[in-house]
C-alpha cells in the first residue's frame, strides 16, 4: 500500500504544551484522544464518532504537540484517507476489523511500503521501503490507521531515545526539565502517553519497550520471543529482537498483542504456534479479578542499598 507522507524534523521546544492545549485544541478533539482504545472502538461502533473525526483529533494533537519530538513522519494524507474508506466500511455494513478506524503508530525500524523508515539515523533518511513488515500489515488488515511512524535511538542502540539523527524525544510529564522518555522505542511510549495515538509498535531487544512505558506511565508489553513476526523489523539484534506493543490500558494491550502475534512464514525464527488469546483470557477471568487493597509487594534489601548509593552519589 502506498502511502503519501509527510516527512519533517522535529526540533525540541522549551514550552510546556498546555497552553498549546488551551489555545489551538477544542475541548471535544481533547475528549477523543483521551479515549481508550476499546472506548474509542465502542464509539466507532455506535456512531458516536468517525474514523475522520478520531483521526483528525489525533492530527491535531500532534502537530500541537510535535515539540515532544515523538514522530518522524506523520502520514496525514494518508491516514485520513484509510479513515474514509473505514467510515465507507461501516455505512455499507461491510467487515469491520477489530481495529476498524482506530489511529495507531509504528516505531521507524518497521518497514513501511511508500513510507520513510530512517531507523532514528542520517544513513537511512531517504530510504523507502518495497514492502511492510508483518506485524504492521497485521494491524493494517484488522482496520487499524497507521498515523505515523515514531522517533527511536538510532538503529535502536540506546536507552533514552536521545541518540537519534530526528533529536530527542521528550517525556510528556516532563517536557520543561527534558526528561527522557526512554528507549529505544521512547517515541511510541511518548505518542501512547501524550494521547496522539491509541496504540504503538515498538521493539525490545533488552527493554527497550519496557524501559519507556515505565517510564512514560503506559503499558508495555513484550511477547515472549518468535510469538510475533520479526519480518520487516530491522534487527539490532536477531536473536533477542521482539516486535512489542505500547497502550493506555492492559485490556488494549491484550487486543494489540491477539492481533500482531501468530505464525509467520516469512519469519523463520516465528514459532509455530496460533495467534494469542490474551483478550479472551481476561474476559474469562474478570469476575475472579480481585482488589488490590491489601497486597504486599515485596522489594529485596539489596535493591534499597543501591537506590540509596545512588542518590548519594
Amino acid at each position: 500500500m502506498l502511502f503519501c507522507c509527510l516527512r519533517f524534523k522535529l526540533r525540541v521546544g522549551l514550552q510546556s504544551v498546555g497552553p498549546v492545549r488551551r489555545r489551538f485544541l477544542s475541548a471535544e478533539s481533547t475528549a477523543i484522544v483521551s479515549l481508550t482504545l476499546h472506548e474509542v472502538l465502542a464509539k466507532l461502533n455506535h456512531g458516536d464518532l468517525s474514523a475522520v473525526d478520531v483521526t483528525t483529533a489525533c492530527l491535531q494533537h500532534i502537530e500541537a504537540q510535535k515539540r515532544l519530538n515523538a514522530f518522524i513522519t506523520v502520514t496525514a494524507d494518508a491516514a485520513l484517507q484509510q479513515a474514509r474508506e473505514s467510515d465507507n466500511r461501516r455505512k455499507q455494513g461491510k467487515r469491520i476489523g477489530r481495529l476498524d478506524g482506530v489511529p495507531v503508530a509504528a516505531k521507524d525500524n518497521f518497514s513501511t511500503k511508500g513510507v520513510l523508515t530512517s531507523c532514528g539515523s542520517k544513513m537511512l533518511e531517504e530510504y523507502i521501503p518495497p514492502y511492510t513488515a508483518t506485524v504492521v500489515q497485521r494491524l493494517l488488515d484488522e482496520g487499524a490507521i497507521l498515523i505515523g511512524k515514531t522517533n527511536m535511538d538510532e538503529f535502536a542502540l540506546g536507552g533514552a531515545s536521545t541518540t537519534s539523527y530526528y533529536d530527542p524525544v521528550l517525556n510528556p510529564w516532563n517536557e520543561i526539565a527534558k526528561f527522557v522518555a526512554g528507549g529505544s522505542s521512547g517515541g511510541s511510549a511518548c505518542a501512547v502517553a501524550a494521547h496522539l495515538c491509541f496504540g504503538a509498535l515498538g521493539s525490545d531487544t533488552g527493554g527497550s519497550v519496557r524501559n519507556p512505558a515505565a517510564l512514560c506511565g503506559v503499558v508495555g508489553f513484550m511477547p515472549c520471543y518468535g510469538r510475533t513476526s520479526r519480518h520487516g523489523l530491522v534487527a539490532l539484534a536477531s536473536s533477542l529482537d521482539c516486535p512489542a506493543l505500547f497502550a493506555k490500558s492492559v485490556r488494549d494491550a491484550a487486543l494489540l498483542a491477539d492481533v500482531i502475534s501468530g505464525h509467520d512464514p516469512l519469519d523463520s525464527t516465528s514459532a509455530r504456534r496460533p495467534p494469542l488469546r490474551v483478550s479472551r483470557i481476561l474476559e474469562e477471568t474478570r469476575d475472579l479479578a480481585k482488589p488490590l487493597e491489601g497486597i504486599k509487594i515485596g522489594i529485596p534489601r539489596v535493591w534499597i542499598v543501591l537506590l540509596s548509593v545512588s542518590f548519594c552519589v
